[in-house]
């Protein structure tokens, strides 16, 4: 079993080996996602001015449990639903250096299906 601190060493390097192939413009930003053991966030960041465009978290949504694939799913359709109503259609998906398995999959689907293309 990998310790929990070099688990996420590992992921940094992964999500560092990515975001330089990665980069959100203003046409198309880039979806962030970060996952916690209780928790689930997601940004839409605008790379180019280095600004956050919409946010949304199972702790801003004061869901019970966050650390859930439901959870995942409606922060997911939050996301979408905040990107369509600033203007944002297409984004590029950042997994934040973790697996597309998961609370990760369950999010990026939901926020396909509610309108997100990626």
């Amino acid at each position: 079993m990998i310790p929990q601190r070099k688990r996420n060493e590992i992921r940094q390097r992964v999500h560092t080996r990515i975001r330089r192939r990665l980069a959100g413009t203003a046409e198309r930003p880039r979806l962030n996602i970060y996952r916690s053991l209780n928790h689930i966030y997601a940004q839409v960041i605008d790379d180019a001015q280095g600004v956050t465009v919409v946010s949304a978290s199972t702790v801003a949504a004061k869901m019970k449990t966050g650390g859930n694939v439901t959870a995942a799913k409606e922060v997911g359709k939050l996301i979408a639903e905040r990107a369509k109503e600033k203007g944002i259609s297409k984004v590029v998906f950042d997994r934040g250096g973790y697996l597309y398995h998961g609370r990760i999959k369950a999010l990026a689907d939901a926020a396909r299906e509610a309108g997100l293309e990626f």
